[in-house]
């Protein structure tokens, strides 16, 4: 498993979830609080992106290792996400299979696995052209995951629909997968939870979703399991998937 976040409100550093949380995503990469037997350390990678742009930076390693992303704390952003990475046994540990995944557009993350992958999600990939499948960023699940939704979107259907529709396509085909996204484009965060965790805190002018609560605030709100959550700085809804 993974973890990841993603803010949305009035300008702030992206460093204050990466790494002056108390419980921020760097320390979520070596003492995460629940994997749910989804692994023990998220070690494998680790990647960020913020807008405006978006401006996408990630790497394969360790988060805490990585002096030249620390030194980007400080730039402020309306909107962000990032995520470190626990790799599947078997799949690749590089830069290109790191979440944020773009298309310049949205910025996309993955928390979980497609159970008996590839087999079980081969009709799915059937349905993209074979330039886009030439063309993923990584042999992996979750990049699969992403070319299909970055086709979806492109049509201009509603981004939760789309999520949700993904979630129940896959989950049919592969019943026991972890099926956990996040979602934004900048103007609009969107996330599911199929099999993991998901919190959200509204606090001033700005909402985060988050794997894990960053801090003790007793405002952080669990997301309820097979639910997905639509999220501006003004208004947070959720609904069954």
């Amino acid at each position: 498993m993974c973890r990841h976040l993603a803010y949305l409100g009035t300008a702030v550093p992206i460093g204050g979830p990466l790494y002056e949380a108390p419980h921020s995503l760097e320390r979520q990469s070596y003492a995460p609080g629940d994997m749910r037997a989804g692994g023990t350390v998220n070690v494998d990678g680790y990647g960020v992106g913020w807008f405006p742009g978006p401006v996408r930076y990630r790497r394969a390693g360790t988060l805490w290792s990585d002096p030249n992303l620390r030194q980007l704390a400080g730039t402020e952003s309306t909107a962000f996400l990032a995520a470190v990475r626990s790799a599947t046994t078997g799949m690749p540990v590089a830069d290109a299979a790191c979440a944020p995944f773009t298309d310049g557009t949205w910025l996309f993350s993955h928390n979980g696995r497609v159970d008996g992958w590839p087999h079980t999600v081969a009709r799915l990939a059937k349905t993209l052209d074979v330039t886009d499948l030439l063309t993923m960023d990584a042999p992996t699940d979750s990049a699969l995951l992403w070319t299909v939704l970055r086709r979806r979107l492109e049509t201009g259907k509603n981004p939760a629909q789309t999520l949700v529709e993904l979630v129940r396509e896959v989950a049919d085909a592969a019943p026991k997968s972890r099926l956990n996204f996040l979602l934004t484009n900048g103007k609009v965060l969107v996330g599911t939870t199929w099999t993991h965790a998901l919190w959200v805190l509204q606090k001033g002018e700005g909402v985060t979703l988050a794997s894990e609560p960053l801090d003790d605030d007793p405002d952080w709100r669990e997301i309820p399991d097979r639910h997905v959550v639509t999220a501006v700085p003004s208004t947070v809804e959720v609904r069954p998937i």
